[in-house]
């Protein structure tokens, strides 16, 4: 679909890839980008309109369907790590956080602009995962659990928004150059690029990205057999 003249929603827009999202689509010529923040003062970008959005808060996300009618992308960024919980000892209460935003969050902020995407012309819905959902991390279960279920929504939403003519793309990623990563001194790839090979995917209908070697090894390990 056309990136130019497009109207855009991002979740998390205030920092890291989100706010990555939502320069790069200002530059390729999207006519409005709605940034969404729990907090909108934290959005400084004059190009892009705030608006308040916690995907755990289902006022806060009928609100934004309200307001952002005009949508004809929408790209689900907002997430946490979740990395506090470990795999065998402590709480399992960011965990939980990681499933409400990572998971569940994506899933209201889908439901609620799918009719929106649909009265639109069909859109396109980005979905933005990790390579966390393929493969076993025991040093964050929490994450890594989030990611593979939001993997695996990305894909019923695909086949559920078919029919109105709805884009759905999932995009992967390892470690990205973001505060959510600062935990590791691994390879990183930029948010940036990440948010350019994001939307040639939705330019070009590509329901997929891959966006780093790492992962586009991890992808054609999946059918490998388990080690025992």
């Amino acid at each position: 679909m056309e990136i130019a003249g497009s109207v855009a929603l991002v979740t998390g827009a205030n920092r890291g890839i989100g706010r990555a999202f939502a320069r790069a689509l200002i530059e390729r010529g999207a006519s409005k980008v709605y940034a969404g923040a729990r907090d909108p003062a934290g959005v400084a970008d004059e190009d892009l309109t705030s608006l308040r959005l916690d995907v755990t808060e289902p006022e806060q996300v009928a609100a934004a369907a309200d307001a952002a009618g005009d949508v004809t992308i929408v790209i689900n960024n907002a997430g946490v790590g979740g990395f506090g919980t470990e795999l065998l000892t402590g709480s399992l209460d960011d965990a939980r956080q990681a499933m409400e935003i990572n998971y569940f969050g994506t899933w209201a902020v889908s439901r609620a602009f799918a009719p929106v995407l649909a009265r639109n012309g069909g859109g396109a819905l980005v979905n933005m995962l990790s390579a966390a959902s393929w493969i076993p991390r025991p040093e964050y279960p929490g994450y890594a659990a989030s990611k593979a279920a939001q993997w695996s929504l990305t894909g019923s939403l695909r086949e559920g928004l078919r029919t109105q003519g709805t884009l759905v793309v999932g995009v992967h990623a390892g470690f990205v150059e973001t505060d959510l990563s600062s935990f590791t001194d691994a390879p990183k790839i930029s948010a940036a690029d990440v948010a350019e090979q994001t939307l040639d995917a939705v330019a070009n209908d590509r329901v997929e990205v891959l966006a780093d070697e790492r992962t586009r090894q991890i992808k054609q390990e999946l059918s490998r057999p388990l080690d025992p």
